[in-house]
């Protein structure tokens, strides 16, 4: 599993959608250097509760 080396920063206005925020994320991630093993890990982790809980996961994963 490799991931970036540098959380990616996410510019511009993030729509309040989980499904937008998940593939904003998995999209910033992938640019970043990150391979689909750690991006699959993040999209698991995010979806595994609230929607309080995505968002939780998501700024761990990336800023925003």
């Amino acid at each position: 599993m490799i991931a970036p080396k540098e959380k990616p920063v996410i510019e511009g206005e993030m729509d309040g959608n989980a499904f937008f925020i998940i593939g904003t994320i998995k999209k910033a991630l992938k640019r970043a250097g990150a391979d689909d093993e750690y991006i699959e890990k993040y999209a698991t982790e995010a979806t595994s509760g609230d929607y309080d809980h995505l968002l939780q996961v998501s700024m761990e994963y990336a800023e925003f």
